[in-house]
């Protein structure tokens, strides 16, 4: 069986794919509600539009089903330390670094540094837990 750290990654991946999904999605209908003389003005709205569309889905999924897609078909659980679900602001602060997908790397490798989770996990007293 994989460790949780592996389940988490292969999560993230699935993750990533469906937040491009839905920005292909997005962008298609921008793309044809603008028109293709437009097709410059739809591009300039996605470096805007994409983070924010990605935090919302981590933040509405982990707060409402306690896990994105990604972890869900992995079978894992985002819990506060003390057992509870996680608050809105927990589920916000977590995935902060989600954002350009990029400073993930940064927050994990930064908690491997300190011998701990990631930074913004340990800021939120969150875990991830196994669901099985």
């Amino acid at each position: 069986m994989a460790t949780i750290f592996t389940r988490r990654v292969i999560a993230y991946i699935m993750d990533f794919l469906v937040v491009s999904a839905f920005m292909w999605i997005i962008s298609f209908f921008l793309y044809s509600i603008m028109g293709p003389k437009n097709v410059y003005q739809v591009y300039q709205y996605l470096p805007w539009l994409i983070p924010i569309l990605g935090l919302l889905y981590f933040v509405l999924c982990e707060k409402i089903f306690g896990a994105s897609i990604g972890k869900a078909i992995m079978r894992l659980q985002v819990k506060s330390r003390n057992g509870a679900n996680i608050s809105w602001l927990q589920a916000l602060v977590r995935n902060l670094t989600k954002i350009y997908w990029i400073p993930i790397v940064f927050d994990w490798l930064f908690g491997r540094f300190l011998n701990t989770d990631r930074i913004l996990n340990n800021i939120t007293r969150t875990t991830v837990v196994n669901d099985w």
